[in-house]
């Protein structure tokens, strides 16, 4: 019975901290979004003519991301039935942007006035054979333009 309240606290716990967290990194990711709207991106291949291009440089931006316990307890549970799991779109979601505006304000602070052939790319980090701790990798990177 013990175990059992104790792990109640600890879905609780994770699911009022996880939330809160959530929200905040989602209220500063539409800010620094905000602030940036000017930058030019692209992800047109390698092979496309930059007009007027006088320098480039590539940028890159990538965060870890990981999920509280709320999160890995609902996932648990939806993989017994298959299908998408929602809770961890959220977070995808949240390492995608934020990944992209790390890349997008290097490029700025460089001086760029556009990023062209922008690419995404995603990496799962756990350990324990996929048991322990789940963490999402998200790399943005381009070349910037001036």
């Amino acid at each position: 019975m013990d175990g059992l309240v104790i792990f109640a606290i600890l879905l609780g716990v994770g699911y009022f901290f996880g939330a809160r967290a959530e929200q905040q990194h989602l209220r500063l990711l539409q800010h620094r979004e905000q602030a940036i709207k000017g930058l030019v991106l692209s992800t047109a291949g390698a092979k496309t003519t930059v007009p007027n291009a006088r320098q480039a440089e590539l940028f890159v931006g990538s965060v870890v991301i990981s999920s509280d316990f709320f999160k890995t307890f609902v996932a648990g549970l939806l993989k017994l039935f298959g299908g998408r799991i929602t809770v961890y779109e959220s977070l995808l979601e949240r390492g995608r942007r934020e990944a992209l505006l790390r890349m997008e304000e290097s490029a700025l602070a460089w001086g760029a006035e556009r990023v062209v052939n922008i690419r995404i790319q995603t990496a799962e980090l756990s350990g324990n054979n996929g048991n322990g701790v789940v963490a999402l990798e998200v790399i943005a990177y381009g070349t910037g333009v001036r």
